[in-house]
């Protein structure tokens, strides 16, 4: 892989991974019809990508991450400062909760994952599921803004939330759209749909990550071409944080929904290029 393909690829990852376009839809597409290799080559170089990632959602969340560290250390060893008022949990320790229960639907996407990676070889069938966000982001530009946060979201918000989740693990539904989305519409604040969607995917891309790492040891790693990756993965670490400021100004100012149109666009126009390369 050049320097300048895992640098334009890194800026595909950074840009789509955040905004709700679907990175892996991206991805695929991009490497099933002009990347001549087989995705299966650069698994290493995936792992980077996600690993660009991945550092700046932490990087732009530190803040709160560092809080919900701190504040549930603290309750476990049972700190009774560590509760809000009425003996109830802070937020950020209920927003740790949150997370670990939205992440468990991920664990039911397991058996299933064999199948769910051959998609990404099949660009017609992405071209589809492009349409289909589409379509979810058409219909949260419809809803109205709710009132629920940290404070006032339940256990099942999260789960319901995390099951949009796994179900986006399908190539082409973008991850951030769909979270998002269903977020508003069980009640969420714009502002706090954005923050749990994103904290919600860092231990996502990290399994994703670890397990794409020992199937990528596996298959051997191409060693020559790691200064590319390394590229590739700063440029999507760079681009990524960029991309989740703009997302949030986005989706704060009910702006959200007018990406259905370029995801109907791409869908289209990957499909006609699908039948014709």
């Amino acid at each position: 892989m050049s320097i300048l393909m895992a640098a334009f690829l890194g800026l595909v990852q950074g840009i789509s991974e955040f905004l709700p376009i679907s990175s892996s839809g991206h991805l695929s597409i991009i490497q099933n019809i002009f990347g001549g290799d087989s995705p299966s080559n650069h698994l290493f170089f995936d792992v980077l990508l996600h690993v660009g990632t991945l550092i700046a959602v932490c990087i732009f969340y530190w803040t709160d991450i560092r809080a919900m560290a701190v504040d549930t250390i603290g309750f476990i060893s049972g700190k009774k400062e560590e509760t809000g008022e009425n003996g109830r949990l802070k937020p950020t320790v209920r927003s740790v909760f949150m997370v670990v229960v939205g992440t468990l639907p991920l664990f039911i996407v397991l058996p299933v994952n064999g199948y769910v990676e051959q998609l990404y070889y099949n660009t017609p069938f992405i071209s589809f599921t492009l349409i289909v966000t589409g379509l979810l982001l058409f219909v949260s530009g419809k809803l109205a803004e709710g009132r629920k946060n940290e404070k006032t979201s339940s256990m099942a918000d999260a789960l319901v939330v995390g099951i949009a989740q796994a179900v986006a693990t399908i190539p082409g539904l973008s991850r951030s759209g769909t979270t998002i989305t269903v977020g508003l519409a069980r009640g969420f604040r714009r502002d706090f749909a954005v923050k749990f969607s994103f904290l919600l995917s860092i231990p996502a891309i990290l399994g994703s990550t670890i397990v794409t790492f020992f199937d990528a040891a596996s298959e051997g790693i191409i060693w020559s071409e790691v200064p590319a990756y390394l590229v590739g993965m700063v440029i999507a670490g760079i681009v990524g944080y960029f991309s989740l400021k703009l997302l949030k100004k986005i989706v704060v100012a009910n702006a959200f929904g007018k990406f259905a149109y370029y995801c109907w666009g791409a869908g289209i126009v990957s499909l006609i290029l699908s039948l014709v390369f």
